[in-house]
């Protein structure tokens, strides 16, 4: 067993409570940095999975870092900018965190990009922040004391946000699905719901699209990060959805899976719907 692991300490609601405004503060500076890269003249490198990493991945990573370090120094903190200095499995609480999710469409010039932050408790994210600093908003959320929306240059004023139940008989579902990481799995479970739409988006956009009762459902049937689906996972749950896998049953975060892979996920705006 890691000995760091062991030792973390696990952080409750209302300790995760007074950590929520400080943490959001984090993500916006964190997004401001990346919005001040010079998206032309910055360097791209490939990681060895051949996806993209960018100086505004690192300079946002180097903040939430320096950041969490001040902030909560007793936890351990897992960074997919810092995958290498990973010691699994993550006990207690830790910090799960993509400082740039969709450094693809951040590279090609569109706006859907986000920095996401969890805190995860006992291999569930208790806390998550979506921060989209290219179009000024930011959605968090505590399980079990809700989840908000808010804008980047007044995060003092936070409207509450809700999913939405799922749709009557014969209504059709809205579906969120990413625009750059298609499958044919997720595209078969969206066609078996007749007459559902699909709202295309990149990074982590989609689960606040969930969260916010923009979107039924968020089906991804093929491989992800844990980092990737960790801050959602929390805003959606926060926010009164469910997030299952293929089957319907519950994700675990930071036990060590090869590679923090999540096979399969689907976000659920409706509860019941997922047991149907």
């Amino acid at each position: 067993m890691n000995k760091a692991a062991s030792k973390a300490p696990a952080i409750d609601r209302d300790a995760a409570a007074a950590l929520i405004g400080p943490l959001t503060d984090l993500v916006i500076r964190a997004g401001a940095a990346i919005l001040a890269v010079n998206r032309g003249a910055m360097r791209i490198d490939g990681k060895a999975d051949g996806s993209p990493v960018t100086e505004a991945d690192l300079a946002a990573d180097r903040i939430i870092a320096e950041g969490l370090a001040r902030l909560a120094p007793e936890l351990p903190t897992l960074s997919e900018e810092r995958v290498d200095l990973a010691t699994p499995p993550y006990l207690g609480s830790f910090f799960l965190i993509d400082p740039l999710d969709g450094t693809k469409e951040f590279v090609a010039g569109r706006d859907e990009f986000t920095v996401n932050l969890a805190l995860v408790t006992d291999g569930t994210p208790l806390l998550g922040i979506i921060g989209a600093p290219a179009l000024g908003i930011v959605w968090r959320g505590l399980v079990g004391r809700g989840a908000e929306r808010l804008a980047t240059n007044n995060a003092s004023l936070a409207a509450p946000i809700h999913t939405r139940r799922h749709p009557k008989p014969g209504e059709p579902w809205i579906a969120a699905v990413s625009r750059s990481h298609g499958d044919v799995r997720t595209e078969a479970f969206i066609d078996a719901r007749p007459g559902a739409s699909r709202k295309m988006l990149g990074s982590a956009l989609k689960f606040g699209w969930v969260a916010e009762g923009g979107a039924d459902i968020y089906p991804r049937l093929a491989p992800t990060s844990e980092w990737d689906v960790a801050a959602g996972h929390a805003v959606v749950t926060a926010a009164g959805g469910k997030i299952t896998d293929g089957q319907g049953a519950a994700l675990q975060f930071g036990r060590g899976r090869q590679g923090f892979i999540v096979p399969e996920f689907i976000a659920w705006g409706d509860p019941e719907a997922a047991s149907r």
